[in-house]
């Protein structure tokens, strides 16, 4: 009677334990359940938020968004049907049928992915009523982009569908889905583009639509990109690509008390709604393959060119540092700079002074270069040896933020090129090499590199009188922080008392009766500024002019380079002077000058640089 106690105990045991083992299996933590992405009969789909607008630092919309309607495809969804028809409706060949299924497939045959891609309000209305007929596909809605504002495609940038490569990186993009591939749209994609929604629909063993999975506790909805201010001056920018029809190079502009960039312009340049729709991907391959005049490429951050003589002023703050020079120390200049005793130890010189005494304010106004060989000779020579000397004055241009990307958020960018002395003792074994073999950087030509955004920040730089922020394209994020590397100041090796003296050099460039840019003043602006010709062995000379204004408490510091533009007087300086009076003053008053600007071509020399490089 015990043993059949002890037995019924045990059963019943035995029983609770097996019935809340299940229990606990089934209900509470069931490791047999189907995660809801991976089960069969869960469809995924996306909701695709808006991206951020886009807005010039005065409010003007730049960037805004139209709706656009996308062919999905789940491939193993899909049921027999006329390709024939279904081609013709999508206007897509039988082979681009073939291939974009197969390419779906291989991506995945259960998850969604873009099968065509942009259609038309008109193929949209036209298709809706007949997708029904065609298992496995749908229409998805999405936005694409839209530039109210024909202007700043380099500085805007484009959208285009991701490749496996980004896939693969992130987790977060599908096939067919649109990534910022260029310009701000790039730099800030995470938060222009902002989240995805998810929902998960439940279906029956017929694959008959039944409802959200478990009432949609697993969906999410959309959230929209965050709107972005940018710094560029979107009038200011539309006035600078317009002077700088028919010709090539950029203009970089900035707010010397910020590094906010106020127009960043290369050209040629293109209309940005090229770059949407359909006809994206075939008007890229049409710029891309123009390796003449190249409009993708963003002169102002990615072309490299010697600086010319805008860079004898690095030259006269490193020697008024190293105490080789002072402001009254004179030389006299008779056509150019000798440094050596062999036939061509000789530097030209073209400042017209004829033998008279030519002290710091005068080399600036009148571009000696022998003064500036002199200082960039005598830096060099203070030290022991060669490429000591070269270190200590190379660590003076660097601090300027040359030959370096700035550190900003630009999505493409050039280094440019400051030699020291380790790069020279790679072309002069054991330091045989003094000063005078590389005379030429002391006016800024030689191996020395810049970058226009280069040469506008170093000239913010002397207008804030030794120090810089990092330039940078983004004003305001809503709902985020700007980064503190764009507020915190960076300070040169110069010692402030040095540029006082420097910049009335600049001022008298325009004051003094002999300037080099005494033509080019503007009534009611104090500028400081330099002129520049830079020399190029394929072709004309470029022209180079920096500047800023007004002259005690400046708003605007810029650099313009046109290639092949002959001398920095002829095309660079005024269009210069036109960017600071129509930012400053709102419009110009030198109609004459304007209009010589807006109507000059450049054409006929690039064309006769093309035929000649032809018959090369």
């Amino acid at each position: 009677m015990k043993r059949i106690g002890l037995l019924s105990v045990l059963i019943i045991l035995v029983g609770v334990i097996f019935i809340g083992r299940l229990f606990y299996l089934q209900i509470l933590n069931n490791p047999y359940q189907l995660n809801p992405l991976n089960n069969s009969t869960i469809k995924v789909t996306y909701d695709y938020p808006e991206r951020g607008y886009v807005y010039d630092r005065n409010g003007l919309l730049l960037v805004a968004n139209q709706l656009s309607y996308d062919i999905m495809i789940i491939p193993r969804e899909v049921k027999p049907l006329d390709t024939l028809e279904f081609c013709s409706l999508l206007k897509i060949s039988k082979e681009d049928f073939i291939n974009k299924f197969n390419r779906a497939k291989t991506y995945s045959t259960r998850i969604p992915s873009t099968f065509v891609a942009q259609l038309s309000k008109t193929d949209y209305a036209f298709l809706q009523e007949k997708m029904y007929k065609y298992k496995g596909f749908y229409i998805q809605k999405r936005s694409l982009r839209e530039y109210p504002v024909k202007s700043a495609p380099n500085v805007l940038g484009y959208i285009s569908e991701v490749n496996e490569a980004i896939i693969k990186k992130n987790a977060y993009y599908q096939l067919g889905e649109l990534i910022g591939t260029a310009g701000v749209e790039k730099t800030y994609e995470t938060n222009l583009r902002g989240r995805k929604g998810v929902k998960r629909i439940q279906r029956d063993r017929f694959n008959r639509e039944i409802g959200p999975y478990k009432n949609g506790i697993y969906d999410t909805l959309p959230i929209p990109g965050n709107d972005i201010t940018l710094t560029i001056d979107g009038v200011l920018q539309q006035y600078g690509e317009s002077l700088m029809v028919n010709k090539r190079g950029g203009i970089v502009a900035i707010e010397p008390s910020s590094g906010e960039i106020l127009a960043l312009v290369s050209a040629p340049t293109y209309d940005p709604n090229l770059m949407i729709g359909r006809e994206r991907s075939k008007n890229f391959s049409k710029m891309y393959l123009d390796t003449i005049s190249k409009p993708l490429l963003d002169r102002g951050l990615q072309g490299e060119y010697p600086p010319g003589s805008p860079f004898k002023v690095i030259t006269a703050l490193v020697a008024l540092q190293e105490n080789v020079l002072s402001t009254s120390t004179t030389i006299k200049c008779f056509g150019g700079y000798k440094y050596g005793t062999g036939k061509g130890a000789f530097m030209e010189c073209h400042c017209g002074t004829h033998g008279s005494p030519v002290e710091l304010n005068k080399a600036i106004y009148r571009s000696c270069n022998s003064y500036f060989a002199n200082a960039y000779r005598k830096t060099i020579e203070k030290y022991p040896n060669a490429p000591e000397g070269m270190n200590v004055w190379s660590k003076h241009v660097k601090s300027f933020g040359l030959g370096s990307y700035l550190n900003n958020d630009l999505s493409v960018g050039q280094k440019g090129l400051v030699p020291d002395g380790a790069f020279y003792n790679k072309w002069y074994p054991d330091s045989r090499w003094g000063a005078t073999y590389t005379i030429s950087n002391s006016i800024g030509q030689g191996e020395i590199l810049t970058t226009p955004i280069q040469l506008a920040n170093m000239t913010a730089t002397v207008a804030n009188r030794g120090y810089y922020f990092t330039p940078h394209i983004v004003k305001n994020i809503a709902g985020v922080k700007l980064d503190k590397k764009f507020t915190s100041p960076k300070q040169t090796s110069i010692d402030k008392k040095y540029f006082d003296p420097v910049i009335e050099g600049l001022f008298d460039v325009f004051e003094n009766p002999r300037g080099t840019a005494t033509w080019s003043r503007v009534k009611g602006i104090e500028i400081c500024g330099k002129t520049g010709t830079a020399e190029n062995p394929h072709g004309q000379d470029h022209s180079i002019f920096i500047a800023f204004a007004p002259k005690d408490d400046p708003k605007i510091a810029l650099a313009v380079f046109v290639e092949n533009g002959y001398w920095g007087s002829r095309w660079a300086g005024p269009i210069a002077t036109l960017m600071i009076e129509k930012y400053l003053n709102g419009g110009t008053i030198r109609p004459r000058e304007e209009e010589r600007m807006l109507n000059g071509s450049l054409e006929e020399e690039y064309a006769k640089q093309l035929i000649e490089e032809i018959e090369k």
